[in-house]
């Protein structure tokens, strides 16, 4: 069984968000894919097979944190997506089969690809008793991001409150399906970037996300709005940093970033 590590949406190793995507025939027991998205270690491993040519999809994909299955997750699609492009193993927009429904993504002409996702429905709450305290700075808005994302979208008040956050993660955890996204307008967008935002995962076992498309399906229409403009670039400001090209189309967004193959190895066990 091979393994390939793909750091995604960057366009550098050792940068992005790392995930592991394994090209099967078919899909063996959910304990085995559980098990190797354990030893992979990274926060989702894509695991993926070819489709019968006619369908509506070419692909079937599932995703895996090192706990538990996840509906959706936007940088291993884009790293499956890119194994699949590199290889030469499929050419074109690829349609991979989800808990989601069907996703699409095309690679462009610049070596990126574009993910077409659905957006997330975004419903403004009250603020939740303790939020503010586990996250360590007090909320100005908080929306659900609807039962496909499973967060609560966290607005505060700077970039700099974003990139200082040391929250309570098992306080955190008691918040959302998920986790939260804390994000903030850029200080300067002169720098190439519209919005940040920082992702908290507990409750899938992934305390912090290095950079999460899936989460951009709320950022972007959230942003798009306030800013005026369908068309932004969100950085997520975790350590290793990542940028996502994003665009609202209604119902649907679309992520666009670079991948890269980092390592390609075979599973012994």
């Amino acid at each position: 069984m091979r393994i390939r590590i793909v750091d995604a949406f960057t366009d550098r190793p050792f940068a992005g968000n790392p995930a592991g995507v394994v090209l099967l025939d078919a899909f063996p027991g959910d304990d085995r894919l559980q098990r190797i998205a354990l030893e992979v270690n990274h926060s989702e491993t894509a695991f993926a097979h070819p489709l019968p040519a006619g369908g509506e999809a070419d692909w079937a994909l599932r995703w895996f944190t090192p706990a538990t299955e996840v509906a959706m997750c936007g940088h291993a699609t884009l790293a499956t997506a890119h194994v699949l492009h590199t290889t030469g193993t499929h050419e074109g927009p690829v349609r991979f089969a989800t808990r989601s429904g069907v996703l699409i993504a095309a690679p462009g002409e610049d070596g990126s690809t574009t993910l077409d996702f659905p957006t997330a429905p975004l419903t403004p709450v009250e603020v939740p008793a303790g939020v503010g305290e586990a996250l360590g700075t007090e909320p100005l808005t908080v929306l659900d991001t609807g039962p496909d994302i499973g967060d609560l979208l966290v607005e505060v008040a700077d970039e700099e409150t974003v990139r200082g956050l040391a929250p309570d993660l098992p306080a955190l955890a008691a918040h959302s399906e998920r986790g939260v996204i804390a994000t903030a307008r850029a200080e300067d967008p002169a720098r190439g970037y519209d919005y940040v935002s920082r992702c908290f995962f507990p409750n899938v076992g992934i305390d912090e996300d290095p950079v999460t498309g899936s989460a951009h399906t709320a950022l972007a229409p959230f942003w798009s709005e306030r800013l005026g403009r369908p068309d932004l670039t969100g950085l997520q400001a975790s350590s290793r940093s990542g940028r996502v090209r994003t665009e609202v189309r209604g119902g649907r967004t679309l992520l666009s970033g670079h991948a890269v193959t980092v390592i390609d190895g075979e599973l012994l066990a």
